[in-house]
């Protein structure tokens, strides 16, 4: 959808109407005799069955620290999150006190008023304790308006054993993966990697390796349809052709997930996110069989996308207090590390990576420096929205549907109706 400038400060006039009318919730609660009271809705977003334990035992923390808050815990669909939370804010009711943001997602919902800016609250404490390319998804117009929980990048992930078979190592470039595949096919009669399909964050690394971006949002211009993007298109397409990859339109995260830890494919290209989920798999009952290594470069470098899960205030929550105060619990020192030592998630804070939990995790070790030279994507409002008109074209490409040149030109006549005055 095209935003204009109209727009947007019409929603964000209907958000501050609603900060004035308040949750739909009765959340009120104060801090005036001294102690935290009432109720902290929270949506958090994170993977069911893994990751969502362990964030609502540490609210449940929370709420023994402060025995008057009552911390309800909402999952929420991280497909739905998005545009829930968007209904539910410009509603003016329903909305949480608390969200789990996609870093994408920030800018977006502060451009549209829907977050409480943080600066000079007790949501921010520490703040020179924070890795400065976390900090930098939390920001809009010089405010803060979250503060960033994990960071993550992503990796190779492979099936050592069968690796092992076929007698080779993990891929550092694409001609390798290649190779690679190749001999995995011949002497193990299985698919080197599954390349997930339905989903254009898994495109990036790709774009990147060959020198390419999204936009320049420096300059407002776009660049997805420059050479170095049809080259990416075309650089994913003759993995699916030569039998390099195996891939689906749809359902891409199961299916890959399923063929990964049943040992069908032998890698796939993964996140921190995603390593407890893999270790419950068959091919992984010991986890040592597990590898991971740095994304396969194209032809111009390794180029792996940054990511992470930022906490937001929303703006007409009853119980600011209360919420700013959680949001410093979830994105402390204490809780980074039970992160990091139970789910081998990256921790936004440089002193958390001191922390035993931390330091004992190989996961957390990999990835670090992997985090610390990851691509930033756009931090601008519209960087969630680029997603949909690549996922498209991407997925047409993969399946045949058109080629590398029309995908790169669509995606970037996409973009350059979506970015009102982009080159």
């Amino acid at each position: 959808m095209r935003r204009g400038i109209t727009a947007t400060a019409l929603v964000a006039a209907l958000a501050l109407a609603a900060t004035a009318c308040g949750s739909g919730d009765e959340t009120g609660g104060s801090k005036s005799s001294g102690e935290l009271s009432g109720t902290v809705t929270w949506w958090d977003t994170s993977s069911v069955g893994s990751e969502d334990k362990v964030f609502k035992k540490l609210a449940e923390g929370f709420e023994k620290k402060h025995p008057k808050v009552d911390v309800k815990y909402v999952s929420v669909p991280f497909g739905d999150a998005q545009n829930k939370f968007k209904n539910a804010a410009q509603a003016g009711s329903s909305a949480p006190d608390v969200i789990r943001s996609e870093v994408a997602w920030t800018p977006d919902f502060a451009a549209l008023g829907y977050l409480a800016p943080l600066d000079g609250t007790a949501a921010l404490k520490n703040q020179d304790d924070f890795l400065p390319q976390a900090v930098a998804s939390t920001k809009y117009e010089d405010k803060t308006f979250a503060v960033p929980q994990v960071i993550d990048s992503m990796g190779i992930f492979y099936n050592k054993k069968l690796m092992e078979k076929a007698g080779v190592e993990a891929p550092t470039n694409l001609d390798e993966l290649k190779s690679v595949s190749k001999k995995i096919k011949d002497k193990t009669g299985k698919t080197g990697l599954y390349l997930r399909g339905d989903d254009p964050y898994f495109f990036l690394s790709f774009l990147y390796g060959e020198g390419g971006d999204l936009v320049d949002a420096e300059s407002k211009t776009v660049t997805v349809d420059k050479p170095e993007g049809v080259k990416a298109f075309k650089a994913v397409k003759a993995l699916v052709e030569d039998g390099t990859a195996k891939t689906d339109a749809s359902d891409g995260w199961e299916n890959m997930m399923q063929a990964f830890k049943n040992g069908d494919v032998a890698m796939m290209i993964n996140g921190p996110w995603a390593v407890a989920d893999t270790l419950t798999g068959k091919e992984f009952t010991d986890k040592d069989n597990l590898g991971i290594a740095t994304v396969p470069a194209g032809s111009t470098a390794h180029g792996a996308p940054q990511g992470g899960h930022n906490l937001a205030v929303y703006a007409g929550s009853k119980n600011l207090e209360a919420s700013y105060a959680f949001v410093e619990y979830m994105t402390s020192v204490e809780s980074q590390a039970t992160a990091a030592g139970e789910l081998n998630l990256l921790p936004t804070r440089t002193s958390a990576y001191a922390k035993k939990e931390a330091v004992n995790s190989e996961i957390v070790g990999f990835f670090k420096p992997v985090v610390e030279t990851a691509v930033e994507r756009p931090w601008i409002p519209e960087g969630g929205s680029l997603f949909a008109p690549l996922g498209v074209e991407y997925t047409k490409v993969l399946t045949n549907q058109t080629t590398p040149e029309k995908a790169a030109k669509a995606t970037g006549d996409a973009y350059r109706k979506l970015l009102d005055g982009w080159k």
